[in-house]
């Protein structure tokens, strides 16, 4: 089994690849890692004038699967619900969007799979 600590690092590592990524593709980042109870929101950014909630998951390999299988409809409630809670603390009301960035390989070589609304909140 992997040390979490190492995983938990690689992950941050991945988010700010991405985060960056996003940005060559126009979005802006407003924030990281916004925990509610319930869920954590990886990268809250903003294109235009909508808020994008990005979930960013990662896998070295599709051998197991490829990484978008792994948001499951009890992790689209979680990301609403934690959503809901930052707009709620932030006194927002604006368009907003559930985006989902699959990223496989290994750094420096890495693969960005970026599916825009990828569900709604329900």
């Amino acid at each position: 089994m992997s040390d979490p600590r190492t995983a938990r690092a690689r992950g941050t590592a991945i988010e700010g690849i991405a985060a960056r990524w996003l940005e060559e593709q126009g979005l802006t980042l407003l924030g990281r890692n916004q925990y509610a109870k319930g869920g954590e929101l990886d990268l809250v950014m903003q294109d235009g004038e909508t808020r994008v909630f990005v979930e960013v998951k990662h896998r070295e390999t599709t051998r197991y699967g490829h990484p978008l299988e792994t948001v499951t409809a009890q992790k689209q409630r979680r990301l609403v619900h934690a959503a809901r809670v930052y707009l709620a603390r932030q006194e927002l009301v604006c368009p907003c969007r559930f985006d989902i960035l699959a990223v496989t390989g290994t750094p420096p070589t890495l693969t960005f799979e970026w599916v825009k609304a990828a569900f709604d909140a329900f």
